[in-house]
């Protein structure tokens, strides 16, 4: 079965940081797109920062850029994304995704991702 687990989540006081992950079961994650996205309640679904298909080069949206950090561990399965200088506008369920053959920042776009994990929740209190 395809599938993306994230976890990571959960409570932390503004100016903290968390470390959320995504598993990939089912296919081999580096020869996609990942990317990770949020949605606030009454928001819609945001893209944040994404690695692209072949190249690996990396695209971060500029409210969480110099803040968050996407990497990937190939040996893993695994795709992270580092929070730091969190912010109570911050808070979301955060979600990982996945493609095949998106290119350049295409794969900050949710509309083009396939493959969604269920979301962790990330509150960050003031």
């Amino acid at each position: 079965e395809v599938q993306l687990v994230e976890s990571g989540g959960g409570l932390v006081q503004a100016g903290g940081s968390l470390r959320l992950s995504c598993a990939a079961a089912g296919f081999t994650f580096n020869d996609y797109a990942r990317g990770w996205f949020r949605q606030a309640p009454g928001k819609e679904r945001e893209g944040l920062a994404c690695i692209s298909t072949s190249d690996e080069s990396t695209y971060y949206a500029d409210s969480v850029k110099g803040r968050f950090t996407i990497s990937s561990d190939n040996a893993k399965n695994t795709v992270y994304l580092q929070m730091n200088s969190l912010e109570p506008e911050d808070t979301a369920v955060y979600y990982c995704a996945a493609a095949e053959g998106l290119y350049s920042d295409y794969c900050i776009t949710d509309r083009y991702l396939e493959i969604w994990g269920q979301g962790t929740l990330v509150t960050v209190s003031s």
